[in-house]
C-alpha cells in the first residue's frame, strides 16, 4: 500500500522518529510503502544519501524494500535497526551492509531537564558570514563530518567562542522536518576539548530544536563514547542501526 502523507506516515509507523525523519514531512520526490505493520519510507538526498528508512517485521519489510528499490532506483541505501536491516540483507543476495551507527532521540514531547533550562552561556546561532570559520574548525576538528556549510540540508550552525575570540565548537540544525529536530557536524577544538565547549554548544541547539519540534535526534559513531555519554546527560537515548545498499551501485 502506498502512503500518501505525512499523516498517513505517522499512523504507520507509531510515532517512530526515525521513520518520521526519514519521511520528511513528504516532501518533494519522497515516496512511501505500509505491508501490516511494515514501513519503509524512499527520500532523496537524506544526510547525504538517498534512503529507504524502514521499521517492522523482516519478511513485510524485504518485500517492501524489492518493491521501493524497483521503483527509486539503485543509489539509494536501506537504513533502519540494525538486527532488521542485517536481515533484510541475509533474505536479499543483492543487498550488502554498509556501515553501523548509532541514532539517538528524546522521548516525544519530553525533552527533560537538560534542554528546557535556560540557554547557555556564550553559545548561539551563528550568522551565515560565519560559514568559513565554521568550515575551518571542522577542517582540523572533525574532517569526516557529514554536515559541512553549504550542503544542501544543513540549515544554520550554533558556535561558541573561547576567551581569545575563536570558533571553538560548533553543531548544526540539519534536516530537520516537523516532528524531529536534527543535529549534526557537531565538534570541538581539539587542544580544547574536556572543557565543556562541545556539552554547551549541543545543549544549545538541541535546546532550541526540542522548543520548535516534539523530538530532537542526531546519529553517532557507535566507538565514540564521550559523545554518546554526553548526549545521555542531555537527555537522549540511542539505538543501533545499519545501512545496507545494492552491490556495485
Amino acid at each position: 500500500m502506498r502512503l500518501k502523507d505525512a499523516a498517513e506516515i505517522t499512523e504507520a509507523c507509531s510515532g517512530d522518529a526515525l521513520v518520521l525523519w526519514g519521511a520528511q514531512a513528504m516532501g518533494p520526490g519522497v515516496r512511501a510503502w505500509a505491508l501490516g505493520e511494515a514501513v519503509a519510507v524512499a527520500c532523496p538526498g537524506l544526510n547525504r544519501r538517498d534512503r529507504i528508512t524502514v521499521r517492522g517485521e523482516p519478511g513485510p519489510v524485504s518485500t517492501l524494500v524489492r518493491q521501493a528499490l524497483e521503483e527509486v532506483g539503485p543509489s539509494y541505501r536501506v537504513t533502519g535497526e540494525r538486527a532488521l536491516v542485517e536481515e533484510v540483507a541475509a533474505r536479499d543476495t543483492r543487498l550488502r551492509v554498509l556501515g553501523t551507527f548509532g541514532w539517538m532521540d528524546t522521548p516525544p514531547g519530553d525533552p527533560g531537564p537538560a534542554l528546557t533550562r535556560p540557554p547557555e552561556p556564550g553559545a548561539g546561532w551563528l550568522h551565515a558570514t560565519r560559514e568559513e570559520e565554521v568550515s575551518a574548525l571542522l577542517a582540523r576538528a572533525a574532517p569526516t563530518s557529514w554536515a559541512v556549510p553549504g550542503v544542501p540540508g544543513v540549515r544554520r550552525w550554533a558556535g561558541i567562542r573561547g576567551d581569545d575570540g575563536h570558533l571553538v565548537a560548533v553543531a548544526a540544525e540539519a534536516w530537520s522536518c516537523p516532528p524531529v529536530g536534527f543535529v549534526a557536524g557537531v565538534a570541538t577544538a581539539p587542544a580544547l576539548r574536556g572543557r565543556g565547549y562541545g556539552e554547551r554548544v549541543c545543549r544549545f541547539a538541541l535546546g532550541e530544536l526540542a522548543a520548535a519540534h516534539e523530538r530532537v535526534a542526531l546519529m553517532v559513531d557507535t566507538g565514540n563514547h564521550a559523545a554518546i555519554a554526553l548526549y545521555e546527560r542531555l537527555g537522549l537515548r540511542g539505538r543501533p542501526l545499519a545501512a545496507a545498499g545494492l552491490d556495485g551501485a
